[in-house]
């Protein structure tokens, strides 16, 4: 890895100014396929009825019978919603995966020092970077960062280095100088910065790092002087822990900086037993340190060297650190919870009418009693937005910046409540409108000059090979042509009113589908022993990581299998006698990239989502200097939906509710990290210019992409694929001044007009429009020299000239 070594501080810290690319091809994020043109007439009398495209003859509008529970669930009105409470968290199935999904156990990512544990592990979580490769790049538990030393920086240390970054440590990147404001391009956090090394006078070049308890919110790292050591110090990683806590076992406490220590003093000891030491580095930051002692035994640290503290041999108890930009407040702050901390989180979530709850309960260790401390947990920006009443007044004036989510709120409770109000119970397969009052959002039915030019592109949309289109040697590819062939029947059949020509689509959609859920795909999936999952047995039979965009290293599964989850559901809501042979492999898929249950020993809980942070991460088992990332925001908020829209045709009410509340939460988030509308405070003010992050890592933003800087690609990617979901997790406001001043074309200082943009982002640009100017986007599908090259292989024209039309564009 490329790298630039800066020496203004007193560590020396390192700033990875390359695009790590491990597992990422880059090839854009849609096939092409070739669809021939269609002539529009542009005369139309408004009030006519349009006719059966095959026939000529008048259309016959049917509705389907319902003669059963299932049926009437699968295809519930838009606007029913869910009245009474759900609990969002029960299991799909917990059953095998099906005989016809073979079982392999040869993984070629190694479980690298990992404890035997009897639940699932988790593949795309924070802490994974601690059993990949090296063991050497950092994890963030936010606002810190954990890193094992193996030797490096001025203290020579074998311990846990604990960082902490301040604004003023960030990197920019060069400037952007054709977009308004000249943002830079990037910015980064620098690392290998080891402010506080908790580490014991035992560790050399024999220390290994084991994990163990392994979930969804937590695991636990041990640095052991030499494999098969009784002797270790453990530290739960908790996201949004407070004190970095190392438990000690028989070992002498080494406290260590290789930023240098300026002074340490001996605060006191607490009628708890807790012996507090105030620490002084020469970069001028100020740290705490307690040590509780299991049995009272003083650790007696002290300093040795301006790197080193060290204290009395076979010490058995907690050291906690954290940091105090705050003086005597902070420091009061920080007292009040030392002693315990954070080993586990238990999250449950319920839904009642439009209204989500969920909540974060820690289990914690240390000082037991009565009179025990409550734990100091960090909340993001979007958990302050959404606390509940109580919560909130948890909250303190203590602060820390994240890396890449603004500033961090010490909150001391055991426990957080957070509600979004505004579920879109309501929204469905249709065109959808966030900004209506509720019961009238979705557009079910359309003018008679929309059905009639729609009908007319879709008469030559449909005669497209399906299944020439599906059968690909990508699980991503493949998922997004059936969705998009599902939109395309869905609209037909309900939007334009033709049902008999929509079954003929139909029925070759399900013929294109069979071949997936019979797992008779180019690259068959397999079912992984090793990390439990549902992965590509593409990585197998190539040997490239990369293959299918990293799908069998865990790389992007709620992206991969949203589309074949959105396809699903529409198949499923059309022909509800199809969800009897097809329910168990679609669940199979909702499975592995999200299950909601520990009930369900066959997949990890929640996989890709993150409940802490609020969004997805996309990156599987691949090691990263900067940790996880999120590439296509809009693909994490797709498969929300899709799940949201599998569970209402299924009848799974807690899969749906879960959906709901998933969506909630990433409009917040996608707000606050992704979609940067001016005043945006949690990203800084040199690159908000860029009004989209690009990749958001946990240590660096960089606004690009992983196959490509053309700055459609950067943009398109968190809007694709445009659906109904799109009005709900894209702020109008946001929209409004992203096009204005990247995309219009009525803009002379607009550096990237979409009239110019070339191939399938063009579509994708004009599909956004509609979201502010449905009239604008309708005329551009509408118009007569239309280039089929402007639909991307994942989209068609059929549904972008109806979800314009939805959205109030249609004449």
């Amino acid at each position: 890895m490329a790298s630039d070594g800066l020496t203004s501080d007193p560590s020396s810290q390192i700033i990875n100014t390359t695009l790590e690319t491990d597992g990422r091809p880059s090839i854009q994020p849609f096939p092409t396929p070739s669809v021939p043109p269609v002539t529009i007439a542009t005369v139309l009398p408004v009030a006519a009825a349009p006719s059966n495209i095959l026939t000529g003859s008048p259309m016959l509008v049917t509705s389907p019978k319902i003669n059963s529970t299932r049926q009437y669930l699968g295809r519930r009105a838009v606007g029913q919603a869910m009245i009474d409470q759900t609990e969002v968290f029960r299991p799909v199935a917990t059953t095998p995966p099906p005989r016809h999904i073979p079982f392999r156990g040869d993984h070629p990512a190694p479980r690298l020092n990992i404890a035997p544990q009897s639940s699932p592990l988790s593949t795309n979580k924070f802490y994974a970077n601690f059993f990949l490769g090296s063991q050497g790049q950092g994890v963030w538990t936010h606002p810190y960062s954990l890193t094992w030393s193996k030797g490096t920086g001025n203290a020579r240390s074998w311990g846990m280095a604990v960082s902490h970054i301040d604004p003023t440590q960030r990197v920019f990147g060069p400037r952007v100088e054709d977009i308004p404001g000249s943002p830079a391009r990037y910015y980064i956090n620098p690392v290998a910065i080891q402010s506080i090394i908790i580490s014991a006078a035992e560790f050399g070049n024999s220390t290994i790092l084991t994990t163990d308890s392994l979930q969804a919110f937590s695991a636990n790292a041990n640095l052991l002087p030499k494999a098969g050591s009784s002797s270790k110090i453990t530290f739960p990683l908790i996201q949004g822990m407070g004190l970095v806590t190392g438990v000690y076992t028989n070992l002498q406490p080494v406290i260590q900086s290789s930023v240098f220590f300026r002074s340490v003093s001996f605060g006191a000891r607490s009628p708890a037993g807790i012996f507090k030491y105030q620490i002084t580095l020469e970069d001028n930051k100020s740290w705490l340190l307690y040590a509780t002692p299991r049995n009272g035994q003083d650790p007696q640290l002290s300093l040795v060297s301006n790197t080193e503290l060290r204290g009395v041999i076979n010490w058995y108890g907690i050291i906690q650190v954290a940091k105090n930009p705050a003086g005597s407040s902070g420091e009061y702050i920080y007292d009040t919870a030392a002693g315990v901390y954070p080993t586990a989180m238990d999250l449950t979530a319920s839904t009642f009418s439009q209204t989500g709850t969920y909540e974060f309960r820690w289990r914690k260790a240390g000082l037991t009693g009565v009179s025990e401390p409550q734990l100091l947990m960090f909340a993001l920006p979007h958990h302050v937005e959404s606390f509940a009443g109580p919560t909130s007044f948890s909250t303190t004036p203590l602060r820390l910046q994240t890396t890449t989510k603004g500033i961090a709120t010490a909150v001391v409770a055991d426990t957080w409540t957070l509600v979004e109000a505004n579920l879109p119970v309501d929204m469905g397969f249709a065109p959808w409108n966030g900004s209506l009052p509720q019961g009238s959002r979705s557009t079910t039915k359309l003018s008679p000059t929309a059905v009639y030019i729609i009908n007319k592109v879709a008469e030559s949309e449909m005669k497209q090979n399906m299944g020439k289109q599906t059968d690909l040697d990508s699980m991503y590819f493949s998922g997004k042509a059936l969705s998009k062939f599902a939109a395309l029947v869905y609209t037909v059949h309900h939007l334009c009113d033709e049902p008999d020509f929509a079954r003929l689509g139909l029925s070759q959609l399900k013929v294109a589908f069979a071949k997936f859920s019979a797992n008779q795909q180019q690259y068959p999936l397999v079912y992984d022993t090793a990390w439990r999952g549902l992965v590509s047995s593409g990585a197998y039979i190539t040997g490239d990581a990369g293959q299918d965009f990293g799908n069998t290293y865990y790389n992007d599964h709620h992206f991969h299998y949203a589309y074949f989850i959105h396809a699903a559901a529409i198949i499923g809501h059309l022909d509800p006698q199809w969800l009897q042979s097809n329910k168990e492999w679609v669940n199979l898929l909702v499975r592995d990239a999200a299950n909601p249950s520990p009930s369900d020993q066959y997949f990890p809980f929640s996989r890709a989502f993150d409940w802490y942070h609020g969004h997805s991460w996309a990156k599987g088992l691949f090691e990263s200097a900067d940790s996880k990332d999120e590439e296509s925001s809009s693909e994490d908020a797709f498969f929300a939906y899709a799940i949201k829209m599998w569970g209402r045709v299924t009848g799974d009410r807690s899969m749906e509710a879960r959906g709901n509340l998933m969506l909630s939460v990433l409009a917040r988030t996608l707000r606050n990290y992704f979609l940067m509308q001016d005043g945006n405070r949690n990203h800084p003010a040199e690159f908000l210019g860029n009004k989209v992050t690009g990749i958001l890592f946990e240590n660096k933003v960089d606004a690009t992409t992983y196959f490509g800087t053309n700055r459609e690609y950067i943009h398109g990617v968190h809007m694709l694929p445009l659906l109904p979901y799109s009005s709900f997790t894209r702020p109008a406001a946001f929209v409004n001044q992203e096009w204005s001043r990247i995309f219009d074309p009525s803009n002379p200082a607009a550096p990237n007009p979409a009239s110019a943009v070339q191939g399938g982002w063009k579509g994708i640009l004009y599909a956004n429009l509609a979201l502010i100017d449905p009239r604008k986007s309708w005329d551009f599908f509408a118009r007569e020299d239309f280039d089929p090259s402007w639909i991307d292989g994942g989209a068609s024209r059929t549904w972008y000239l109806a979800w314009a039309a939805g959205l109030g564009g249609a004449p």
